[in-house]
């Protein structure tokens, strides 16, 4: 079995904004495409084009429809669809590392992130039953377990210009709802914004202390209607001017 480090020097990990989060499964398709090309690749499908497929993510996207509770003010609240992602959450106490018969699964000292070893690694299983929110997969081709490695071949590359020193998923969502940061440091801009909008871990009753956090979706009933057209339908002028100001007095005569 492997132990889990008493602390680490960082908590490298993911803010997700599930207000901003649209499900178009971008991060999806970076991550499996950064992932298949480097870092514990490949990531096998099965009959990918079949009416049977499978295959191996490191990162999905859930979406529900979420009725809000009535309030005084609301007695039926309009109902709305929150796209929910899940990845590792590179959990503070790890069950998936510490149930591994092999010592494969193991949480780094340096920056919190949770690795697997896939020499190691026997695919028994084992950290799968043992994570509580389904992040872990098991390549059924090469049968090894894998998960997110919050793309650690990345972040730490200086051959990559400074922009893309972060998760792939981070890098393309197209909505900004991904951040990546140390929630170890409170003075980070993760920690800030994990503070200020009331950042929340995900089942925290597993007692696991994810480091990932998820900032809670705004009612959408609750925004100020506005027209996104009003700006452009303003008169420019009240009074016409110049040549149209002229041809207007000129036509007013007539």
């Amino acid at each position: 079995m492997t132990t889990l480090p008493t602390q680490t020097q960082k908590k490298l990990g993911l803010v997700i904004d599930l207000d901003t989060c649209v499900g178009c499964h971008a991060c999806v398709i970076s991550c499996k495409g950064w992932n298949t090309e480097n870092y514990g690749a490949p990531l096998s499908d099965q009959n990918a084009y079949g009416a049977d497929n499978s295959g191996t993510f490191l990162n999905r996207v859930h979406s529900f429809e979420v009725q809000p509770l009535a309030t005084s003010e609301k007695v039926q609240p309009a109902a709305q669809t929150i796209h929910f992602p899940k990845s590792c959450l590179h959990c503070e106490d790890a069950p998936c590392v510490t149930v591994c018969p092999t010592g494969a699964s193991y949480k780094r000292v340096e920056d919190g992130i949770v690795l697997v070893n896939e020499s190691d690694c026997i695919g028994c299983g084992l950290c799968a039953w043992a994570c509580p929110y389904g992040a872990r997969e098991l390549d059924q081709e090469e049968g090894v377990m894998k998960k997110c490695t919050l793309c650690v071949d990345r972040i730490y590359n200086e051959n990559l210009p400074e922009v893309d020193r972060v998760p792939s998923c981070v890098r393309t969502c197209p909505s900004g709802a991904r951040h990546f940061g140390d929630l170890g440091d409170e003075n980070s801009d993760v920690s800030k914004l994990v503070a200020e909008r009331g950042g929340m871990d995900l089942m925290p009753e597993q007692g696991t202390k994810p480091v990932n956090q998820y900032l809670p979706p705004r009612p959408k009933d609750a925004l100020p209607e506005f027209d996104v057209l009003a700006p452009f339908l303003a008169p420019i002028a009240e009074e016409p001017t110049g040549f149209l100001g002229w041809l207007d007095k000129t036509l007013e005569k007539l």
